[in-house]
């Protein structure tokens, strides 16, 4: 288990260059809706009623639980007027606004624009402004997006706010089709004994399975199961206790998993076993030397993990670097193992948070020099608190070792996050 931290900023985007001309009525994404605009006091004019155009886009409608999405709002058309009691120049026109999150994940994104707008004459309606901002994507499932209030500030004479709020929910605007993180396979089984005589009971906990699942506890020689076999129920914590009694010689290894046959989704990874018969053919003498097997164990460099920092309103990668973890695998058989990462949302200041399906990584592993078994690094991606792969080895007819696993981090930081230093728990499983 290792401590994350960040000192970062930025949770929105940058303002993005305003479009002078908006899009075509009908093109997808566009909506119309009833508004109320609120001129400011100081300009002495009434409310303006009236349609506003507008259209919401995103720059990737099928993203991953954890992905960035920009969401882009124009305003094509609205009934806003220029509040400024005579001609504002080019560039004095700036809108922020809102879009509205519903679906598999509610909320709000704010979105900005710049100052760029043609000349506007004395009373005259206000251009058309384009707006963008960033969310993380926290669920999977499919996500709506339909626009928001949005305030038009001119800085011409003065600052003047003129508000536009829907006077009616504006229809939804735009879809999204989040998909959710693969989830490593944390399903393995612990044998009281590593070996016995043929007939003898094993003591096996399976962990990791799906609370009041019927799980099959089986023996198995290399990939094919063997006659040893019995069934149990997982308890409220996905754990089976069960007793394999191993009659079958060929037993080498016992597994657990759900379902009808042994998967690598649903089962867990060999755990060796050997049957050993002391009694000798008559006429022979029997010379037996054991060769204990080991444990499977890991150790990690240091407890805290320092992620660079990011500038406030720029926001962007902050990277890093895991402790160097060592894995040692002395338990001989045909069971490989692999180390799986998940990590907590990073908090900061206030109980703000960055979802920690916002960090990712970059594994590696490098087996020492004589090691029976070759060492896989994981899938570079994100972590996330559903877990990820960080290395592993394959089952084999032998298996062991000792291997170095490293892995460089980089946390993505949403724009104008607040300032302040965000931590998080990265916890790693050996099995």
């Amino acid at each position: 288990m290792a401590v994350l931290a960040a000192a970062a900023g930025g949770a929105l985007s940058a303002p993005a260059a305003a479009e002078d001309a908006g899009p075509a009525v009908g093109l997808p994404g566009q909506v119309e809706f009833p508004t109320q605009c609120l001129p400011p006091q100081e300009a002495g004019l009434p409310p303006a009623d009236g349609p506003t155009a507008a259209r919401i886009s995103v720059d990737d409608p099928a993203p991953q639980v954890g992905d960035t999405v920009t969401v882009t709002y124009q305003v094509v058309a609205t009934p806003a007027v220029n509040p400024a009691g005579g001609e504002l120049p080019a560039d004095a026109l700036t809108p922020t606004g809102r879009v509205l999150l519903a679906g598999a994940q509610s909320g709000e994104v704010t979105v900005v624009g710049v100052q760029r707008n043609p000349v506007v004459p004395a009373g005259a309606s206000l251009p058309a402004v384009t707006m963008t901002g960033t969310f993380t994507v926290t669920a999977p499932g499919e996500i709506t997006l339909a626009p928001g209030a949005y305030t038009l500030h001119t800085g011409h004479p003065l600052d003047l706010d003129t508000v536009c709020t829907p006077a009616a929910a504006a229809p939804v605007a735009e879809r999204l089709t989040a998909t959710p993180l693969p989830t490593a396979n944390l399903r393995h089984v612990l044998l009281g004994s590593a070996h016995g005589r043929p007939g003898d009971k094993v003591k096996v906990t399976a962990a990791g399975f799906t609370p009041g699942a019927t799980v099959t506890v089986a023996g198995r020689a290399g990939a094919a199961e063997t006659a040893d076999r019995v069934a149990a129920t997982a308890d409220e914590l996905g754990t089976v206790l069960a007793e394999l009694p191993v009659t079958d010689k060929a037993t080498t290894a016992v597994v657990a998993y759900e379902g009808a046959a042994w998967s690598s989704g649903h089962g867990s990874g060999p755990a060796a076993y050997a049957v050993i018969d002391p009694a000798p053919p008559p006429g022979t003498q029997k010379l037996t030397a054991t060769v204990e097997p080991g444990a499977l164990g890991m150790t990690q460099a240091g407890q805290e993990i320092a992620l660079g920092a990011v500038a406030y309103g720029d926001g962007g990668a902050a990277p890093g670097r895991i402790g160097t973890v060592t894995v040692k695998d002395a338990r001989g058989g045909p069971a490989g193992w692999s180390l799986t990462g998940k990590v907590t949302d990073f908090t900061g200041p206030g109980g703000i948070r960055i979802p920690g399906a916002s960090l990712s990584w970059t594994p590696s592993c490098t087996a020492e020099a004589g090691s029976p078994s070759p060492c896989t690094a994981g899938s570079a991606g994100a972590v996330g608190p559903e877990g990820a792969v960080l290395a592993s080895t394959p089952d084999a007819a032998l298996v062991g070792g000792t291997f170095t696993v490293d892995a460089t981090v980089s946390l993505q930081v949403p724009r104008y996050t607040p300032p302040g230093a965000y931590s998080a728990v990265l916890t790693l499983t050996l099995s």
